[in-house]
């Protein structure tokens, strides 16, 4: 090659490098998109892009679009503030569509009927009307979760809404798709507009005027008018005579009416396998227990226990694939995980017997490789908190105990047992196999007995002025409420037959009498859960009681009798309550202790949430969370029992006793700060 053609080369390739770099830098200060609706481009809309945050959301820049529903929108060269960016379109007194772009604003959009919908439920505790605002944490959530749903380029289906855990196993997609149907329609007719706005008028509110508060009114009720939403299907799109589908502009749809309108994603990798306790950390990241080590052959009998999982707020696996966060003692971690103020993760192991700690950061363990064991005094243990000023609690189910790490220190532990053994603590406690705890706004701490059907409360500087509280059987979860009050699911409940008394007594005595033999201690254990998991499959029930901080004991709450082994539990930031139904496969919805945070005629107790509660994704579940953005958080804990409770379960099931993966629900509920240190507090 001739040195002068080799110059004009390299000048030919800085050209386009320069032409490259320029074409970069306009894309960067401009957005360019379409507007559309039914598939068909909205000309002469008005499309204003905003940025939302704490404060009133700001109108950045405003345009119209073209006669094909396009339109390039400058962007302003100076940075405008930190925040959100979302794209309201207008066309008209009804139609506003919607699109939640983000911290940067991406330079291609479509924003249609999927985006509006992706955009509403995400950001359902944060919209009203076309003003977005809100914390600035959940904002963020809110606009990471809207790519899982719509691919906010072309206006279509997103990943996660498609992929195999989603698209054919749950009904999320076709929902996601009917509402789009119905939304699609209102965009092309303004009388199906009447028609929709009436069934999307919340409980004793006001007919919405436009598309995007129709929307948020389905989002954040979505129990409410079910079956008439579902009925405008076939008004507005009836089967064509002699054809079998109906002619629509997105597919698949439902075929049925839902239980309600929520919108559902099933999220796992990270090592995510039969979730037992988990936790939201303060950017927003979920953290499981993980019972089992994914791929393993777990049963009742023998398990390979698991680590820590971490889900980012958009549900990214950010712990290692299959492993998860493994060392520190942690081994087939139960129900017990709390997150510290100084960004530690505490967890305790159900087969380690022991207490592990890990950095929230790194998730690199910071606990010894035996964890914290007490010199192996410990048995299989549960619950675990961190108070306000920093004192670690954790519970023994194994042997009856409590143990205290003051600031977090195991060198200065103490254990409190139900008898006196020599532990030098000098209290004993009227324990019997204690499951999980919370601290109040008193410095109380409550427990609840898994063995029996009684909760204990005592101040924290001192465990000897405990009280006893009578409950449902067996009580799991407990969760402290922004006034003070003790709610505890019963996952047994209050039995109402003499026979089911009997069940209870004669499995219970079996319990017991099966550690007076020779049976490993490991098989005395898997006698017992077979027991409970018996009891509620014959008599499926289970009920929340209300302790006041005064102790009166209020309740049992039961939804109708549609609660079933109620499980974990959780309080938003509107103190409203929410269970989860382990074998009911299913989240119920409570009025808490301020009816004015409720729909109209709610009252404390009153299920909020459809009979039999929320589904979607859910199998046997365990525990449920709240985030910043108000998503709701569930625990796939078990898939297969019927495999699981197996000495030798069959070869091909053999790995699927374990649940898949956690559920997240998408703006069900008022958020709250996180990470969670001491009772509720409003985000």
């Amino acid at each position: 090659m001739s040195p002068p053609f080799s110059r004009m080369l390299r000048s030919f390739a800085i050209f386009l490098l320069l032409v490259g770099m320029q074409s970069s830098v306009v894309a960067a200060d401009q957005i360019a998109g379409r507007v559309a609706g039914g598939r068909q481009p909205i000309a002469g809309a008005k499309v204003s892009l905003l940025l939302a945050s704490p404060d009133a959301p700001r109108e950045i820049a405003a345009v119209l679009t073209a006669e094909d529903g396009s339109f390039e929108m400058p962007l302003p060269a100076k940075k405008v503030g930190a925040g959100v960016f979302y794209l309201i379109a207008q066309k008209g007194p009804a139609i506003t569509l919607m699109a939640t772009l983000g911290e940067s604003p991406p330079k291609r959009v479509t924003v249609n009927e999927l985006t509006t919908l992706a955009s509403a439920w995400t950001g359902a505790q944060f919209l009203s009307g076309s003003a977005l605002r809100g914390n600035a944490l959940g904002l963020r959530i809110a606009a990471g979760n809207v790519p899982n749903l719509v691919d906010l380029e072309t206006g279509e289906l997103g990943p996660v809404i498609q992929d195999p855990l989603n698209s054919s196993q749950t009904t999320t997609l076709a929902k996601f798709n009917t509402l789009a149907i119905l939304l699609s329609a209102c965009v092309n007719d303004p009388q199906a507009c009447e028609q929709l706005f009436a069934v999307a008028t919340p409980p004793g509110g006001a007919t919405p005027t436009d598309t995007l508060s129709a929307m948020q009114n389905i989002a954040r009720y979505p129990w409410h008018n079910v079956k008439e939403i579902y009925a405008l299907l076939d008004q507005f799109h009836p089967v064509p005579a002699g054809k079998r589908w109906r002619d629509t502009p997105f597919i698949p749809y439902l075929s049925f009416a839902p239980r309600a309108w929520t919108l559902s994603l099933v999220f796992a990798g990270g090592g995510l396998n039969s979730l037992g306790g988990i936790a939201i950390d303060g950017e927003g990241n979920m953290w499981a227990d993980l019972n089992f080590l994914v791929g393993a052959q777990s049963t009742i009998y023998q398990s390979f226990g698991g680590g820590l999982g971490k889900i980012a707020p958009n549900g990214r696996p950010l712990s290692p694939m299959t492993l998860g966060y493994r060392g520190g003692g942690i081994d087939g971690p139960g129900f017990g995980i709390a997150i510290s103020a100084d960004d530690k993760v505490w967890a305790t192991s159900l087969a380690g017997k022991n207490i592990s700690v890990f950095d929230r950061k790194t998730g690199k363990p910071l606990s010894p490789e035996s964890g914290y064991d007490f010199g192996g005094k410990l048995g299989s243990m549960q619950g675990i908190i961190v108070a306000p000023n920093g004192d670690v609690w954790a519970l023994d189910n194994g042997n009856s105990q409590v143990v205290y790490l003051p600031q977090g220190d195991a060198s200065r532990g103490k254990i409190f047992t139900a008898t006196e053994n020599g532990n030098g603590s000098g209290v004993t406690l009227p324990l019997k196999s204690p499951f999980h705890l919370a601290i109040d706004q008193q410095d109380r701490i409550w427990i609840t007995n898994s063995g029996a059907n009684t909760v204990i409360r005592f101040p924290a500087k001192d465990p000897s002025k405990f009280e006893v509280f009578t409950v449902g059987f067996a009580p799991r979860a407990v969760a402290i409420d922004s006034q003070g009050n003790a709610w505890v699911c019963n996952t047994v409940g209050h039995p109402d037959t003499r026979e089911k008394l009997a069940l209870i007594q004669a499995k219970l005595k079996a319990a017991i009498e099966s550690r007076i033999g020779t049976e490993s201690k490991a098989d005395q254990e898997a006698k017992e859960w077979i027991n409970l998991y018996e009891i509620l499959q014959r008599f499926p029930g289970g009920d929340v009681s209300l302790i006041r901080p005064d102790g009166k004991v209020l309740g049992p709450f039961h939804a109708g009798k549609t609660i079933t082994g109620p499980w974990g539990i959780a309080v938003d930031g509107n103190d409203n309550i929410w269970v989860a139904n382990s074998t009911g496969r299913s989240v119920t919805q409570l009025c808490g202790v301020r009816p004015e945070t409720c729909p109209p005629g709610f009252q404390t107790g009153d299920a909020i949430s459809p009979p039999g509660g929320y589904i979607g994704g859910l199998q046997i579940i365990t525990d449920v969370d709240v985030d910043p953005a108000g998503n709701l958080w569930v625990a796939n804990n078990w898939d297969r029992p019927d495999e699981g409770f197996k000495e030798e379960p069959d070869l091909a099931l053999s790995t699927r006793f374990g649940g898949n993966g956690t559920v997240v629900f998408y703006g069900l509920a008022k958020p709250v700060k996180t990470p969670l240190i001491g009772p509720v507090q409003a985000q």
